[in-house]
């Protein structure tokens, strides 16, 4: 059953007035962790200063990293009369002070409404200001009302690629990877890994596995992204041999690059079951023409055996999902393939976590992020935690769910997760 399909079997009757318990999260925070990926980039939050405040809490919450945010601090005067000057005062005082590769300027619903523009606001800055015109900008609009999280990274992805991305003769070798919200910074460096073991370059847009995966950075400066790809990388990014989207949300702007760029493009909705990463390391041998390494194969085999030792515990089990539709996408079909069942599933524009509770019968296993923490102990249920934000786990910028050594976390993970809930219900202690 597709997402699409899902949300046909999901949707009230009737719809709410009001969101009473939410887990839709701003497309400016999505365009902002997408620009995070760029190295040396400070996104820029064209709105008031809360809007900023709130998505900076929700990274660093989630990442424990220092995170790169700027606002343009609109107050009730500049809502009314325009911001586009605090977008000019804005980016000079952060080329001033923080030098950065790549500003990227995001619209948020407050100057969205007003209909600020943008993209004007950024051409009067290169006429007043020339001594920043070799300074790369990008604008995105990402205002609250047209989607989440998921939407305003795409948003992102496409002003990168539009903004930056050059024709040009083919690099041998190379290959571009346009990846979409729902890949952790260690999804991204799973498949970078996976790449470059069959001898190709990976070029992947945007890369927060440089950025966001906790290490300690060589710089002590935290007011740029400290990793990523470089602007200089992203201009090369159509003039690979092949261009792989992953993800359907970021599939438009791929297919947008490949068409500008005349090159290739093959797109995979998620790399989360065997099928799906088979298809891609056959892709590669292609590409390389090399055989697959053994550590993959041997990686295979793990999963294998991890699917025959879980059967029993995956087996009919009803599984309530609450995802973005990308993650709940390759979470749907890992699941299926591992013999479990989807209850119910629900993205954030099709619900809040109170309409799914109503809806939503017995289950044996809730996956959604840590907001629905209160949501499980209502269900009586245990919850696997997975996307977006997870502020009560450690670890989540080095968390892989994809290619087999994610199938390998998944499989044992949730097994895990089942295997306790199961003992927890047949106690044999006393046997």
């Amino acid at each position: 059953m597709s997402a699409t399909q899902l949300s046909q079997s999901v949707a009230p009757t009737a719809r709410a007035i009001v969101s009473t318990d939410t887990f839709k999260h701003s497309p400016a925070l999505g365009a902002a962790l997408a620009l995070l990926g760029v190295k040396g980039s400070i996104p820029l939050l064209h709105g008031a200063q809360g809007c900023t405040a709130a998505a900076k809490v929700k990274l660093v919450n989630h990442f424990l990293e220092a995170i790169p945010l700027a606002t343009t601090a609109m107050d009730e005067v500049s809502t009314v009369l325009g911001g586009e000057e605090n977008i000019i005062q804005a980016v000079l005082a952060l080329a001033k002070k923080s030098q950065p590769e790549l500003v990227g300027v995001c619209s948020t619903a407050l100057t969205a409404t007003r209909g600020d523009d943008l993209a004007g606001a950024v051409r009067l800055l290169r006429k007043q200001q020339p001594q920043l015109a070799a300074l790369p900008i990008c604008v995105i609009e990402s205002p609250d009302f047209m989607g989440g999280m998921q939407e305003g990274f795409a948003a992102a992805v496409a002003s990168l690629l539009q903004t930056f991305a050059e024709p040009g003769a083919i690099i041998a070798g190379q290959i571009t990877i346009v990846v979409g919200a729902s890949l952790a910074p260690g999804d991204v460096q799973e498949i970078k890994d996976l790449v470059e073991a069959f001898g190709l370059d990976a070029l992947l847009v945007p890369d927060l596995a440089d950025s966001l995966d906790g290490h300690f950075a060589a710089s002590a400066s935290t007011a740029v992204a400290q990793g990523g790809v470089t602007v200089e990388r992203l201009r090369l990014a159509g003039r690979s041999e092949q261009i792989v989207a992953i993800g359907a949300s970021v599939l438009p702007a791929a297919r947008l690059l490949a068409e500008r760029c005349e090159r290739p493009l093959v797109s995979f909705d998620h790399l989360m079951t065997l099928e799906a990463v088979d298809d891609l390391i056959r892709l590669l041998m292609q590409w390389s023409g090399r055989a697959v390494p053994e550590r993959y194969r041997r990686q295979r085999r793990q999963v294998q055996d991890a699917l025959l030792d879980t059967h029993f515990y995956f087996g009919h089990k009803q599984v309530a999902l609450a995802l973005e539709r990308d993650l709940l996408t390759g979470v749907e079909a890992f699941l299926r393939s591992c013999g479990a069942s989807i209850a119910i599933g629900l993205t954030p524009q099709m619900g809040d976590l109170h309409q799914l509770e109503q809806a939503c019968g017995d289950v044996d296993l809730l996956i959604s992020s840590s907001q629905a923490s209160d949501l499980a102990g209502r269900m009586g249920v245990s919850l696997y935690r997975l996307g977006f934000p997870i502020v009560d786990r450690l670890g989540n910028g080095l968390r892989v769910s994809v290619g087999y050594g994610g199938l390998l976390n998944l499989v044992i993970g949730i097994g895990n997760q089942l295997l306790i809930d199961e003992l927890a219900v047949n106690d044999f202690s006393s046997a």
